[in-house]
């Protein structure tokens, strides 16, 4: 069996491991709830959003997310032009893991209906989400550097749903902008109806 060591000494025996502040630190920016809501939109300078280089990562957080329409999906897309235009390129992947209540299907499969491929269309998110009253969509996004004006701009997003059959499906999807200009706005929407509650919070990570 091997053991871990901290300078030199086993990790049982160390006393502390010093300050963690180096790791960064988590910063709350913005919180848009849905209350019937068609989109739910981060424009950077508007109404208190950040999206900028002030960070080099930002994080969606995503809280109970329910749509107003039975096997909808949870979306979203870029502009670079301050949200006049949601239609960034983008090329993406999309994995699920699935399991149902009764335990009767479970499965663990590439999306190839959910990727894609130098498209401006909105990424799916999270697919087929039921709209009873228990159900919704809960996860996270992450956006790389989204102010470069060199690289593509990258993303992963992680997101569990209770969806329309009585099942869990866990979607993981990853991918980049395919533009070198500056992002500067999120959109948020679902594929049919409107986000009829939950809230999305933005972080920046310094």
């Amino acid at each position: 069996m091997s053991i871990v060591k901290l300078n030199n000494q086993a990790v049982k025996d160390a006393t502390a491991f010093g300050s963690i502040s180096s790791l960064g630190s988590m910063t709350f920016i913005k919180k848009l709830t849905a209350s019937s809501s068609a989109t739910l939109s981060f424009v950077d300078g508007s109404d208190g959003v950040v999206l900028d280089d002030t960070y080099k990562e930002y994080v969606f957080t995503f809280n109970n997310i329910h749509p107003a329409t039975d096997t909808a999906q949870f979306s979203f897309n870029m502009s670079i032009d301050t949200g006049s235009n949601y239609n960034v390129t983008k090329t993406t992947t999309y994995f699920r893991g699935f399991h149902s209540e009764d335990n009767s299907t479970a499965s663990l499969a590439y999306q190839t209906g959910d990727d894609l491929a130098q498209s401006t269309n909105f990424q799916v998110l999270t697919g087929f989400l039921g709209n009873g009253n228990d159900e919704s969509s809960s996860g996270t996004l992450h956006l790389f550097n989204p102010s470069s004006t060199t690289f593509v701009k990258n993303f992963i997003a992680r997101n569990n749903e209770y969806i329309f059959n009585n099942s869990t499906r866990d979607s993981l999807v990853a991918g980049y902008g395919n533009t070198t200009s500056a992002v500067d706005a999120i959109q948020f929407k679902m594929s049919s109806g409107n986000i009829d509650a939950g809230d999305i919070c933005l972080y920046g990570i310094a």
